[in-house]
């Protein structure tokens, strides 16, 4: 087994593990804020399903982006991860209001919560939570459909956190309004991890030039080389978390061959490489042709 295959098997044994975990740790939770009455439990046990459906979305774009490319599919599923990162993100965002409006109403309303089954599936939900964490943690630091998928399990197991505490204190002094004031806690942290994932997985998705990446060091460092004019037309995206894109037009000061083109060309890949990690470079080759020649054209 190469090495390759070995990390991508480990990944999705990772993700299958973390969605048999989750589906068991939902169905008690449902269970359980139904006997007890605890609206913390059942928007936890929400945020636990959104999980699973998060895990398997998840799951399915990392098997679909490594399907082979086809003349129908030329990029083939590259994209899956970066449109589940969305969707993930779009559904922490969208649950985390719909708590917000739960809590709101129970905090006029508090009732009663048998805190000890509280309290016992909070621990539960955390241990269980904080393993599926720790498998996916690795895989997070470098691909942004992993990192979705464990934002939404670091987060649910913060917010079982937030209502162990709320059982205790609830047991000890009666405090029932505490169990939506963590509720409206957990959504509010919902909604800054999920729209901040939003944002970079639609970026993404809207082929913008990634935050690192400036195009005018890009134009400066191009210029540096010998028999170089103009970098322009110029256009930088990711296509996923590991390739970066660059395509631009590259006018010469002299009639170059193509010998002397590929040359340059090879020049430039290790450059942008070296500097800017673009590992993919498509430069169409120009000598006195008459187009606009800013760095950013519309096209």
């Amino acid at each position: 087994m190469g090495l390759k295959h070995s990390h991508h098997y480990k990944k999705d044994r990772n993700l299958v593990i973390s969605i048999l975990l989750n589906i068991l740790i939902t169905g008690a939770q449902i269970i359980g804020g139904v006997v007890s009455g605890s609206l913390a439990l059942l928007s936890d046990a929400l945020h636990n399903f959104s999980d699973v459906i998060s895990l398997i979305v998840t799951y399915v774009a990392s098997k679909l982006s490594r399907q082979k490319a086809s003349f129908h599919r030329t990029f083939g599923y590259k994209r899956a991860e970066i449109l589940a990162a969305f969707i993930n993100a779009s559904t922490l965002v969208i649950i985390a209001i719909l708590l917000i409006i739960e809590a709101f109403k129970r905090f006029q309303h508090p009732e009663p919560i048998e805190t000890t089954l509280v309290i016992w599936l909070a621990v539960i939900a955390i241990v269980a939570n904080g393993f599926s964490v720790i498998l996916l943690k690795k895989d997070a630091q470098h691909n942004l459909n992993m990192r979705s998928a464990y934002l939404h399990l670091l987060t649910d197991m913060l917010a079982s956190v937030a209502v162990l505490i709320g059982g205790l204190l609830m047991t000890f002094y009666e405090w029932y309004w505490v169990d939506s004031v963590l509720t409206f806690l957990i959504a509010l942290y919902l909604i800054w991890v999920g729209f901040d994932l939003l944002i970079k997985s639609s970026k993404m998705l809207m082929l913008f030039t990634p935050d690192h990446i400036d195009i005018k060091d890009v134009v400066r460092a191009v210029h540096q080389l010998p028999k170089v004019n103009r970098l322009h037309h110029v256009h930088i995206w990711g296509l996923n978390d590991d390739e970066l894109h660059l395509e631009a037009h590259l006018e010469f000061k002299e009639d170059i061959s193509l010998s002397e083109f590929d040359q340059i060309l090879h020049d430039i890949e290790n450059l942008l490489h070296e500097q800017f990690e673009i590992n993919h470079v498509n430069i169409q080759p120009e000598y006195n042709k008459q187009d606009p020649k800013e760095i950013i054209v519309q096209d």
